[in-house]
């Protein structure tokens, strides 16, 4: 109880966010007024394009697209505002009610303009080479290059207009369920009670029986609930596998794929080349972390345990803000600069509260604003790279804003590169500064996990996705059985040090990117094998000016695709070696602590 007395002492000034750059507030009579101008805009662009998209002429077609771009970003706006403000406390009525309640309304204006994108794809096959040609038009061609990518998938207007307004009370309505429930979790320990996400960084604690007991009383907790996620994960893989039939798309990953705008054999060969290092890596690793504990094998709650000897210090909000901003301001004062107005202008809700969103995540909302970062901060290291983390993806964010609503956004592919990047200039400053090769291990071992979670991790939740979407087509999924894939997935990566007792069983049931964005899991692996290669030209320095080189490709967002974004680099994920070079660094970095301990 003194323990959790203390940690709350710590942590109740972080801060909150500032929303008022959006909106003020849900009474904020600007959003209603932002709203009935989403009405008017819609109402009028359906009006006048409806039918006529086709015979537009190309300086037409730009003012069509320029149009469209507006209506995008005010529902981007609203729908941000709307969002961000339900996280703080997913678990508040009157917070869900109003987020609902805007969706809804949302929903059924962006009906009106669904028709365009699918008409624009029924353009004839000249169109890339007109719209190139043209001044006004030539901006949006990467926008328009890639909306033709689903071009064979669509289904006519009425189909697709019909699967997005039912959105709202299927998918989208799942979703909010499994948010909702996770974020009413609680876990009682020792006649204490934790919200999921402290009793998750319980399981980080340095004393085995505390790890221990908090393992058990979250998979007690989730096996509560269990029965709830089971029929959201077999309704959700069914609503899947329905609409991908009717797009006649060939595996469950192939729509990720296709938004990801990577070819399925690049993916294929980033899965089978993590999973064929599983023994080089994760097994290795852990095996040496069990003989550091002078264990014979390890359980499920020693996965992100610290070392023995390793000091269990709170580092301070400040103190976690200096060391990100260093890091970044070492690699490019305008890193710096931008970092520091996520600081200063309340752009960061850092803070752990009852009912607020689990996790970590960096909302970019609109070009016409500015990125929100959700944190839930505990004051360890690892919270620290996490901020490293969402702060690469705000500065990505705002660098790529420049390209407007419609192509500033980038596949999740490449979303992961400043992040990890970004984790990567902080993990190598810490690492530097520390001159004592005792206190170096802790860093390299901290380091090695967060690249396992990263990576390997990630490809085993992939694994699991790909076995449940694929049993699901056989009928409804017990809840036995995919508990049963759950861990079996989860040996074959972490390796037969580990022991697993019935309790873990349930844990693939918080996971929410299998709910919120279905195979999203596989661009975390894909991001931090590209961040290892470009990291290591960096370093070289055989790349000159990288820096530039660098914030450039950020600043492109979703105008190029990844090989050309690449390309200065001499980078090409579809070489062989590509992805073997990538986890050479996980390698090396086991093999540089296997020297200081």
């Amino acid at each position: 109880m003194e323990q959790k007395k203390s940690l709350d002492i710590m942590l109740k000034n972080l801060p909150v966010w500032d929303l008022s750059d959006l909106y003020s507030g849900p009474e904020d009579i600007e959003l209603e007024n932002t709203i009935l101008e989403i009405d008017n805009l819609t109402e009028d662009f359906h009006r006048r394009y409806f039918t006529s998209v086709e015979i537009l002429s190309i300086d037409e077609l730009a003012d069509s697209i320029i149009k469209y771009e507006k209506i995008i970003d005010l529902l981007g706006k609203v729908s941000s505002y709307a969002q961000l403000y339900h996280s703080q406390n997913i678990s508040n009525e009157r917070r869900g009610r109003f987020y609902q309640n805007i969706s809804d309304r949302l929903n059924s204006l962006s009906g009106r303009i669904l028709f365009f994108p699918i008409s624009i794809n029924k353009l004839d096959g000249d169109i890339l080479n007109k719209i190139s040609k043209n001044n006004k038009a030539k901006k949006y061609l990467s926008w328009v290059r890639d909306l033709r990518v689903f071009k064979e998938y669509e289904l006519d207007e009425r189909t697709e207009k019909l699967i997005h307004e039912k959105n709202i009370s299927a998918r989208s309505a799942w979703i909010r369920l499994f948010d909702e429930v996770e974020s009413s979790i609680t876990c009682r320990i020792e006649g204490n009670v934790f919200s999921l996400t402290e009793a998750l960084h319980i399981m980080s604690d340095p004393e085995s029986n505390k790890r221990k007991k908090a393992a058990k009383a979250i998979g007690k907790s989730l096996g509560n609930n269990a029965r709830t996620f089971t029929y959201i994960t077999n309704v959700l893989s069914k609503d899947k596998s329905i609409e991908d039939a009717w797009r006649n798309l060939p595996r469950p990953v192939s729509s990720r794929n296709l938004q990801n705008l990577v070819e399925d054999e690049v993916v294929d060969s980033l899965i089978d080349s993590v999973k064929s290092s599983y023994a080089s890596t994760s097994h290795r690793y852990y095996k040496l972390k069990a003989k550091i504990y002078g264990k014979e094998y390890l359980n499920y709650w020693d996965r992100n345990a610290p070392l023995p000897g390793q000091e269990n210090s709170f580092i301070e909000w400040e103190e976690a803000r200096r060391l990100v901003l260093e890091a970044y301001s070492n690699f490019h004062e305008e890193f710096f600069q931008i970092g520091k107005t996520f600081f200063d202008n309340g752009w960061i809700d850092a803070s752990v509260s009852k009912g607020k969103a689990s996790g970590a995540f960096s909302h970019p909302t609109v070009p016409s604003c500015h990125p929100y970062i959700l944190l839930n901060y505990l004051g360890t290291t690892r919270d620290v790279m996490t901020l490293a983390h969402e702060l690469g993806h705000g500065i990505h964010q705002v660098l790529s804003s420049t390209q407007g609503p419609l192509q500033c956004g980038t596949p999740l592919t490449l979303a992961e590169t400043a992040s990890v990047f970004g984790e990567m200039l902080t993990f190598q400053s810490l690492l530097a500064k520390e001159e004592s090769s005792y206190r170096r291990r802790f860093l390299l071992a901290g380091k090695i996990e967060d690249i396992l979670n990263t990576v390997n991790r990630q490809v085993s939740f992939h694994d699991f996705e790909t076995r449940i979407h694929k049993k699901r087509f056989e009928g409804e999924i017990a809840q036995e059985e995919i508990c049963n894939i759950w861990l079996e997935v989860q040996r074959d990566c972490l390796g037969p040090i580990f022991k697993f007792d019935k309790d873990y069983r349930y844990y693939w049931t918080y996971i929410g990117h299998f709910i919120h964005a279905p195979f999203y899991v596989y661009a975390y692996a894909f991001g931090d094998c590209l961040v290892n290669s470009l990291y290591g030209l960096y370093k070289s320095k055989i790349i000159p000016d990288f820096e530039s080189k660098y914030i450039e490709m950020l600043k492109a967002g979703g105008s190029l695709r990844y090989n050309e974004l690449l390309r200065p680099f001499g980078l090409d994920p579809k070489q062989t070696n590509f992805w073997s070079n990538g986890i050479k660094t996980v390698v090396n970095l086991i093999d540089e602590l296997e020297t200081v301990i």
